[in-house]
């Protein structure tokens, strides 16, 4: 199969043409300068959306958000905000108010805009002694639900004393009785984010979950998804591992399970949900009769597909089922997010497929799925009174705009038009999929991303882009850190696999990487280069370089013990040494399922797939970039690949970031980063 994307996403991101004259074949510099729009919430009627806008600052180094509101017939847009300090998660009040959060006061408050006031100031609405994170407005617009970061069992003034008791110590010493010790970039402070209802006459703020010890949000990417209150404004439902006596367990448990507790926090949390694994996103029909939600099974695997479970909300019998995008074994899905039509006859949901993040419309009675928008990458699905569908959607070839579908699929209507100056700007490289006979016989997927000004008589280095996860995808997304487009612009074609491990492919594939990290990815990864080097003759098969991050860095590390048929890799974030990785890292659960078991009781498992044993063949020349902040692959490990290149003489380069973590963000340290990797590739591709 062969499927050339670039017309058709072209015409969807409204985008002229990108051969015009007077533009540039596309780099970082462009990267980092799009506009990244976000979080869409519609008004009551439908008619507005309003959204938050993120702009890269490179002289201060960071990126400033600021609310923005759009027509969704796409007639006209606004700014709203407009402050030193960013302004994020906009929601509805009536049809004429906004709420949202600002630090322009110090630190995260909540903040008021009465869109009827003619261009008024925002006025602030919380002066609570912690930071506010996530919002939702509940009770008709009466009372706001709201998190914040506190110790078990102590309010926000306790904790904030607390806090600063510790900051003021000259002791400097951090005293730990469990895991987590840290987790992502950050170490554990004894605080656990909390959700608080906040009742907007009096002011008052209360708990209501004072002495779980347990997170909602979810650390370290969790939201206000993680929560939802009825339509009748009675009860919470918010998702949190508790752990009871069994601390440390948080460290190895994907237990997470459904609690349900009274608006006005007037009775502790109740679970009601006793699934081994992960249960998360509680969504309430608008009848308030059932609650749909997304499972896990599989106890210990956080990439086990999630399916849908509709609960019916006064009996508590269950209905669990799979997203299906077809008949076939491989058509299984797992969705991402759920949103239920205004009826409740429809329920929405976003599902990676086939290196897509597509949308589906299902059915509750029958279960039965139908593919709405299967191209891009879509996210933020709002769903009008009138039955039309609000969503977020990048590609290869621009980053994320707004449209609208109608709930059959068609008339797909553009909201917003941010960045279509840039892109327009900037010359891209054509985008194609392809699929290849893999490891063990399966098909499987991948992209190639032709060179910018692509010339068909000539030859081109190529850089092969390896995906983390290992449950991931490089599918058809804009991405910020690793952008095919980068390299495209820079004269490289660029391949990416979706070796088996990947996701959007049916559960049974994503399974197949368990116990066998360096078998079938690789095989997969070198089957699919040699196809594309046997079928495309302006490929240069001996300038071949590849790249990769998290467990693509643990690949490259692989590759470099197995072939030295590369003439330059760069290993991001990679582990080394397996064994050591597990005492390294933060979430215990990942390796002890990836691996089977624990280090000492089945050593095999983590020596069987381990790089360090293959140093010895080490010839390549490599890059090796790491976070410092990275508590999810220690910047040990990249330390330890640098120290056994320069051991042996093989010529490399060490790249260090002590103020990033697993990612690189900050645009200054995302253009060095960029331009030491490309750099890198010139000097040993294109000499």
């Amino acid at each position: 199969m062969r499927h050339v994307l670039a017309s058709v996403l072209i015409s969807s991101l409204g985008i002229a043409s990108i051969q015009a004259g007077g533009t540039h074949p596309f780099s970082v510099r462009d990267m980092v300068a799009m506009k990244r729009l976000a979080d869409p919430r519609l008004s009551p009627d439908g008619k507005r959306v309003a959204f938050t806008v993120s702009i890269p600052d490179l002289e201060k180094n960071r990126s400033h958000s600021e609310i923005y509101l759009a027509a969704v017939d796409g007639s006209w847009v606004k700014q709203l905000t407009s402050a030193e300090a960013s302004s994020s998660q906009a929601r509805w009040a009536g049809p004429q108010a906004l709420y949202f959060v600002s630090a322009r006061s110090g630190n995260d408050q909540v903040w008021r805009l009465d869109l009827d006031s003619n261009g008024g100031d925002a006025r602030q609405v919380t002066r609570l002694p912690l930071e506010v994170g996530a919002l939702e407005v509940a009770q008709e617009g009466k009372t706001l639900l709201l998190s914040m970061a506190v110790v078990p069992g102590k309010t926000p003034e306790e904790t904030k004393r607390i806090l600063e008791e510790k900051e003021k110590s000259k002791a400097s010493g951090m005293l730990f009785d469990r895991l987590f010790v840290r987790h992502w970039d950050t170490w554990n402070d004894g605080t656990r984010n909390h959700v608080f209802t906040y009742d907007l006459a009096s002011g008052q703020a209360r708990d209501l979950m004072p002495r779980m010890d347990s997170d909602c949000p979810t650390k370290p990417f969790g939201g206000s998804e993680d929560f939802a209150v009825t339509p009748d404004q009675k009860t919470v439902v918010f998702s949190a591992k508790e752990m009871g006596t069994e601390k440390s367990a948080e460290a190895w448990s994907t237990n997470f399970d459904l609690f349900r507790v009274p608006l006005d926090g007037s009775v502790a949390p109740r679970r009601i949900t006793t699934n081994p694994a992960a249960d998360a996103q509680p969504r309430f029909s608008p009848d308030g009769k059932t609650l749909a939600y997304l499972a896990m099974s599989r106890p210990g695997f956080e990439a086990d597909r999630f399916e849908i479970v509709l609960r019916d909300w006064t009996s508590g019998q269950e209905q669990k089922f799979t997203l299906r995008a077809d008949d076939s074994p491989r058509g299984d899905r797992s969705p991402s997010s759920l949103a239920w039509s205004a009826d409740g006859k429809v329920l929405y949901c976003l599902a990676e497929h086939l290196g897509q993040n597509a949308l589906f419309a299902v059915d509750p009675a029958s279960h039965q799925a139908r593919l709405l928008v299967g191209e891009g990458t879509l996210d933020g699905i709002q769903v009008a009174p009138d039955g039309r569908l609000l969503y977020g959607m990048n590609s290869l070839l621009g980053p994320t705009e707004f449209y609208t579908v109608g709930p059959d699929g068609m008339d797909r209507r553009r909201v917003t038009l941010f960045n279509d100056a840039q892109v327009a700007a900037a010359r891209f490289g054509q985008p194609e999929r392809f699929t290849f006979k893999g490891a063990k016989g399966d098909l499987v997927h991948g992209y190639l991303v032709q060179p910018v000004d692509f010339d068909p008589a000539k030859k081109y280095p190529v850089a092969m882009l390896i995906h983390g996860g290992p449950q991931g995808v490089f599918g058809n997304d804009f991405h910020y850190r690793w952008n095919p487009q980068a390299y495209a612009g820079a004269g490289y074609a660029v391949v990416m696999i979706d070796f088996h491990g990947s996701t959007s492919y049916g559960q049974a594939f994503t399974d197949a990487i368990r116990n066998d990290w360096g078998g079938a990815p690789f095989e997969d990864l070198m089957k699919g280069l040699d196809f594309v080097l046997a079928k495309h003759p302006f490929l240069d098969k001996d300038r071949v370089g590849a790249l990769g991050a998290s467990y693509g860095g643990y690949m490259i590390n692989w590759i470099a013990g197995h072939t030295d048929r590369f003439k330059c890799l760069v290993c991001h974030d990679g582990n080394l040494d397996e064994r050591m990785a597990y005492f390294d890292t933060e979430e215990l659960w990942f390796p002890e399922w990836e691996h089977l078991g624990l280090p000492w009781e089945n050593p095999a498992g983590y020596t069987k797939p381990n790089p360090i044993e293959f140093v010895k063949n080490w010839k390549t020349p490599m890059l090796v970039v790491h976070g410092m902040k990275d508590y999810r692959i220690a910047y040990s490990q990249g330390l330890s690949t640098f120290t056994a290149l320069q051991r042996k003489g093989i010529p490399s380069k060490l790249l260090l970031f002590p103020d990033e973590n697993h990612w690189v963000i900050r645009p200054a340290n995302s253009i060095q980063w960029h331009e030491t990797v490309l750099g890198w590739l010139d000097q040993w591709l294109k000499k």
